[in-house]
């Protein structure tokens, strides 16, 4: 296992000299080279115009499915770009043919925007949707869930890390009772890659979407999505254009081979530019360096923060990743992010109708959200803790 070079990592995200940044699973710092990847296209696009630019740089955008099939232990041609994660989830799920009675498997801690495409779906075709039960721990019960299974379950689809919490979900567990049913399994895995190895064919999911911005510390605005070669031919993407398809007769169209269907043919270039440097970047650090050192900070996070009087810690599951969520006895969440704003730390608030079954289960209406990074630091726990229990 690589070790990573904190200095070096630090001096390369300016950020860390000017604020406390433990809003990650928000947005991540980016790194220079990331940043100037960005700046090199837009220079490019502004000399010699937009479509120029993008001929120029061919070689640098296909290295985002190359780099980005090796983070997931894919194919290059099972990769679609897309402008960030909702929309990709958004491709995958309703490029499925539902039908009335048809039934959706999901998790208790599901994220607000996949519970919405759901009910969406009920409404319009009739389609019920079970809610696994959570097991001892927290996390989904993966034989509450094969008990669960019907002969009309069309779909399997959770959320890897939710977004309210430390929780990391059993997604492998998950692929192996989806493979068993041949039931096809969509994994969100907006919160996860980045800050963990995350491999598709380990884990058995046929679709998984995610995001640039957040713990692969690359642009906004940035997104992928991986579906399986097998499947392709089985959805119908919802929308289409002249990328995703070839009008080949007047009255006939054909999908592109490849997931890149699911693709627009305006896209932000130098976004995705960017996203293959920061694939790269995570890569060279190597993802299992990367997951040690997270869920080592998120660890000494959590044990500071239980020391602190009137501070309770709200992370669920038996594997828990580098989002901590905690409570106060004396503040809201939304004053206790707007108190340490003031202060250069940066957090975020996590509230019940982001994940209303999960949060109203447990009598929730808002968390702090601190999520940290391997560019983080102990001293940067430290001095979290001391302004989070010193309001004045």
């Amino acid at each position: 296992m690589n070790e990573i070079n904190i200095e070096a990592i630090r001096q390369d995200t300016p950020g860390c000299e000017k604020l406390l940044h433990f809003n990650n699973a928000g947005a991540a710092l980016q790194p220079l080279p990331v940043r100037q990847a960005v700046l090199d296209h837009l220079e490019l696009e502004n000399s010699v115009g937009g479509y120029r630019a993008e001929a120029l740089a061919n070689e640098r955008l296909e290295r985002f499915y190359t780099a980005l099939s090796t983070l997931l232990n894919c194919r290059p041609d099972e990769l679609a770009y897309v402008e960030n994660a909702t929309r990709a989830w958004d491709m995958a799920f309703y490029s499925i043919g539902f039908e009335a009675g048809d039934r959706i498997l999901t998790a208790r801690s599901e994220y607000a925007s996949n519970f919405l495409a759901y009910l969406q779906v009920q409404k319009r075709h009739g389609v019920e949707i079970d809610v696994i039960p959570d097991d001892a721990s927290g996390q989904l019960d993966v034989g509450a869930m094969e008990d669960l299974i019907h002969e009309r379950t069309r779909l399997i689809s959770i959320t890897h890390v939710p977004t309210q919490g430390g929780l990391v979900n059993p997604a492998q567990a998950v692929g192996r009772v989806a493979r068993k049913h041949g039931i096809p399994f969509l994994l969100d895995a907006c919160q996860s890659v980045g800050q963990m190895p995350v491999d598709v064919q380990k884990i058995g999911c046929d679709m998984l979407a995610g995001t640039g911005r957040k713990f692969l510390r690359g642009p906004r605005a940035t997104g992928f999505l991986y579906v399986r070669a097998s499947l392709l031919d089985e959805l119908d993407p919802p929308f289409i254009d002249l990328h995703a398809a070839t009008w080949s007769a007047v009255d006939r169209y054909e999908w592109r081979p490849d997931a890149r269907r699911f693709e627009n043919w305006e896209s932000n270039v130098a976004g995705k530019v960017g996203l293959a440097v920061a694939v790269e970047y995570a890569l060279n650090l190597g993802l299992e360096a990367i997951e040690h050192r997270v869920v080592r900070l998120a660890e000494q996070l959590r044990q500071q923060l239980s020391a602190l009087p009137g501070i309770t810690v709200h992370d669920l599951g038996e594997n828990r990743c580098g989002i901590v969520s905690l409570r106060s006895e004396t503040e809201t969440a939304t004053d206790i992010q707007a108190r340490l704003a003031a202060r250069g730390i940066n957090t975020s608030v996590s509230t019940a109708p982001w994940a209303r079954l999960d949060m109203e289960q447990r009598g929730l209406e808002e968390l702090l959200r601190a999520s940290v990074h391997y560019y983080n630091t102990g001293d940067e726990i430290r001095r979290f803790c001391a302004a989070l229990s010193s309001p004045d």
